[in-house]
């Protein structure tokens, strides 16, 4: 089976095809523009795109919305964790929490899958916003994001380790397991 993920980020593919491909699951990326609402919830946002896009797209795909919540913004940046990474990026969130002794947050991920119907699958990860960034890997908020539980950020682990226990890695073994028991 052929499915599309559709994002323009190549990193979040790469995670994706771990999980799928042993599957038998061709993953392959999806450029393809479409609406994100604004909206209280990553679920909100994921079920409005997948519906605007199964008008358009023939063929199975899914897209995932992801969001960094930090504690001590009131879960800001949240819905808004794209746009703010492109205008503030990580730098912005640090110089928010300079002074702040609560640097709690944690990532959530909202997988969308389209089969002739919709689907929906999350997965979250807590952890803290650390003072600096640290780390070459990954991607958006990950040099500044440490899980609870380790040493690293997610931008200092691999692939491998930081699917393990991402929010979007359980949001794909959800997927995936879905997709061993349905398709």
């Amino acid at each position: 089976m052929r499915l599309a993920f559709v994002t323009s980020n190549p990193g979040k593919v790469e995670e994706a095809k771990k999980y799928l491909e042993p599957l038998g699951i061709e993953v392959y990326q999806l450029r393809f523009e479409y609406p994100e609402i604004q909206a209280d919830t990553l679920e909100e946002v994921a079920e409005y795109g997948v519906m605007w896009l199964a008008e358009r797209i023939k063929e199975p795909f899914f897209l995932d919305d992801s969001g960094l919540f930090v504690d001590a913004l009131r879960g800001f940046p949240g819905v808004y964790s794209a746009y703010v990474y492109r205008t503030l990026g990580y730098q912005g969130i640090l110089k928010l929490l300079e002074g702040e002794t609560n640097r709690r947050a944690h990532f959530k991920s909202v997988i969308a899958c389209w089969v002739g119907e919709l689907h929906l699958f999350t997965g979250t990860v807590e952890g803290e916003i650390t003072t600096e960034p640290r780390g070459r890997f990954g991607f958006g908020f990950d040099p500044v994001f440490k899980p609870h539980g380790f040493d690293k950020t997610f931008a200092e682990m691999t692939t491998e380790e930081k699917n393990r226990i991402s929010h979007r890695g359980r949001a794909l073994e959800a997927f995936a397991q879905w997709l061993r028991e349905n398709l």
